[in-house]
């Protein structure tokens, strides 16, 4: 049976392109097929490669033993909205910045073909949390995120006030520009930039960061991985909000609206090609200063 893997791309920059195409004919040599969409394989300059082939639209990931991601964590949060229905696992090529998700750099493109091809991967799973909208208790939008749903002031010039509260207890309004409600994976994302911990992938916790918040009690909190999230939109509160969804899909929120928030029973699953431990991605990303260490190396 043809072994089949799906592409999801930024085609944007010449690097992506040399990586793609260095990518597919490295797989081309294993006997390994690539599917795609059509927009982002012409982008590529991948449509007249003998390995590869359209994707179904309607389940892109159909078929494939896994998803590979060519892009910044912008463009593997889109690939992780392809995948987390499926259960294919995911791995990230980093042409971002940080590319904190992301298992491999451009320059061991030859390393992750081998890898793929010898099923060297092994898999982690990152929860994600569940998220539902509601004004005068009718549902108006629901969704979810791998690493965070925040509620975020419209305006500018307008402050919002909201109510926060946890397992169904109010526990403080703030007026602020709004809140982050995290996964351990988003802690290193929008939550670490708003002043929040960073948390290992391995916590199983909800992470509650409010954004430059007036208020005497407005920390971020580490909650236990059962705890039921809410918060409401004062009604008579002037600011109009946002539900943002890793910052990628986004729904418009009157006064009054109430979102609730928990962990999902759905998880997505990312490839990982090393051993390394969390700390080392932390030091590599962040390019943290560790001159002077005299702990024992790894064996």
């Amino acid at each position: 049976m043809t072994r089949r893997i799906l592409l999801v791309g930024h085609p944007r920059r010449p690097e992506a392109i040399e990586v793609a195409v260095a990518l597919v004919r490295g797989l081309a040599d294993h006997g390994i097929d690539v599917v795609g969409g059509h927009e982002e394989l012409a982008a590529f300059g991948l449509l007249d490669q003998p390995n590869v082939a359209l994707a179904s639209a309607e389940n892109p990931a159909v078929g494939t033993e896994l998803v590979v991601v060519l892009g910044g964590d912008g463009t593997i949060l889109r690939g992780a909205e392809t995948v987390r229905d499926t259960g294919v696992p995911l791995l990230g090529i980093n042409l971002g910045h940080v590319g904190f998700l992301a298992e491999a750099e451009p320059e061991d493109v030859h390393a992750t073909v081998a890898g793929i091809a010898d099923r060297a991967w092994t898999v982690e799973e990152r929860q994600t949390i569940e998220v539902t909208a509601r004004v005068d208790g009718t549902i108006v939008c629901e969704g979810w995120a791998l690493n965070e749903a925040t509620v975020e002031k419209a305006a500018r010039e307008r402050m919002l006030e909201l109510v926060v509260e946890i397992d169904g207890r109010p526990l403080s309004t703030w007026g602020c520009d709004g809140v982050v409600m995290s996964t351990p994976t988003g802690s290193t994302a929008y939550a670490f930039s708003a002043g929040g911990p960073v948390m290992w992938p391995g916590v199983e916790a909800l992470l509650l960061v409010p954004i430059s918040a007036h208020a005497l009690f407005a920390r971020p909190m580490v909650l236990g991985p059962q705890a039921q999230l809410a918060i409401e939109l004062v009604p008579s509160s002037a600011g109009r909000g946002v539900l943002w969804f890793d910052g990628r899909r986004s729904f418009d929120l009157p006064a009054g609206a109430r979102i609730e928030a928990h962990r999902s029973d759905r998880s997505v699953h990312l490839a990982r090609l090393t051993d390394a431990p969390f700390t080392d991605r932390l030091v590599a990303k962040f390019d943290l200063p560790v001159d002077g260490w005299r702990g024992r190396g790894r064996r």
